[in-house]
């Protein structure tokens, strides 16, 4: 297991990840251990509105029409999972019992009883992710190792970015790392493998 890895997370995929999941991914990792890791792609939209997903559920949304689900990851992609930062004055009643704290303020739940009350008043920070990525026995840490990813604190910036598109290319901005040589690290280290 990688010592200095303790989640909750920000993994940056590097740009030698090529993988259609993972390219240009930013994931906030959950859990990491000997026996596997867990996490969420927090920066792929899937285009899906939260609206037509709950109204399948048949719970109102009030939230903004355009507000879309993220694809959390290639593992169980029909599982529903919410993000949300919860402020000092946030009124919303959530069932404190089905609800984990990964940060001060930063909640997550699958409960629908949760997914219903989130959806009558939505909070600010919110993100409705579908699937999660998995990792099995050392792969992550494997990964690390091979420098497939690069490892930053969470903050709400990036897990609830407006433009989740550029998310990662703001926080490698944010690392000082410069995008315009992105471009020949990753086009010389796709010519190698």
């Amino acid at each position: 297991m990688s010592p200095d890895l303790e989640p909750p997370v920000l993994l940056l995929a590097t740009p030698q990840v090529l993988d259609p999941f993972f390219r240009q991914s930013v994931v906030l990792l959950l859990q990491h251990s000997d026996e596997g890791s867990l996490g969420f792609i927090i920066n792929r939209s899937t285009g899906i509105r939260v609206a037509e997903i709950l109204d399948g559920l048949e719970i109102p949304w009030r939230g903004s029409a355009a507000e879309a689900a993220f694809f959390g990851g290639p593992v169980q992609p029909h599982l529903g999972t919410v993000l949300f930062h919860r402020s000092a004055d946030d009124s919303t009643s959530v069932d404190s019992d089905t609800v984990i704290e990964l940060l001060p303020g930063l909640l997550m739940t699958q409960h629908v009883g949760n997914l219903a009350a989130l959806a009558a008043a939505p909070p600010g920070f919110f993100r409705f992710v579908l699937g999660y990525a998995g990792w099995g026995e050392g792969q992550l840490a494997d990964e690390i190792e091979r420098h497939d990813w690069l490892i930053v604190p969470p903050s709400d910036e990036l897990l609830f970015a407006t433009q989740p598109d550029s998310a990662w290319g703001s926080a490698m901005q944010s690392l000082g790392i410069d995008l315009e040589n992105l471009a020949a690290w990753a086009t010389d280290d796709a010519s190698v493998n």
